[in-house]
């Protein structure tokens, strides 16, 4: 459909609690396609709603797997613990050693406002949590231990 502007560090509504879905509407569905679109022409694993301006409860994620698409997500239960570098697409360029939980379960309504659940593990329960974050006004870099360091994954995706 159409690339979304995403919003930087320092813009207010990265700082706002997302308002819940409360029905699923042409414009909402508009939305999801482009926050898609956006998130992979961005070379992203995940994005919210509030990093494209729009403070309401969705977020989608691929770690490699297909699209994930959560509306109104939380999560419901979480256990273990991993430290890894994080990177946000709304500090670009940028990363921090983060702690998260290692295994995190979410329930949520997909496109179709029907229930959903998901389980994930490393990556995808990082993503899980982090794009969780963002609905609630919270960056990853207020969780960020020790300093944020540069990042190019251009250049590391070309040695591999």
């Amino acid at each position: 459909m159409a690339l979304r502007t995403i919003r930087l560090e320092g813009d207010p509504v990265l700082y706002k609690t997302s308002r819940p879905v409360k029905e699923m509407t042409p414009r909402l569905r508009e939305l999801i396609v482009d926050m898609l679109d956006t998130m992979y022409e961005a070379s992203g694993v995940g994005l919210a709603a509030p990093q494209v301006g729009i403070l309401k409860r969705i977020v989608t994620i691929d770690v490699g797997d297909g699209p994930i698409v959560l509306v109104n997500p939380e999560i419901v239960e979480s256990s273990g613990e991993q430290v890894g570098d994080e990177g946000c697409l709304s500090v670009p360029g940028m990363a921090g050693q983060v702690t998260r939980p290692n295994y995190v379960k979410v329930k949520a309504l997909d496109i179709h406002m029907d229930e959903v659940e998901y389980e994930g593990e490393g990556l995808l329960a990082r993503a899980f949590c982090h794009e969780l974050d963002h609905l609630e006004g919270k960056m990853y870099t207020d969780l960020v231990e020790g300093e944020l360091h540069q990042v190019n994954y251009d250049e590391e995706e070309e040695e591999e």
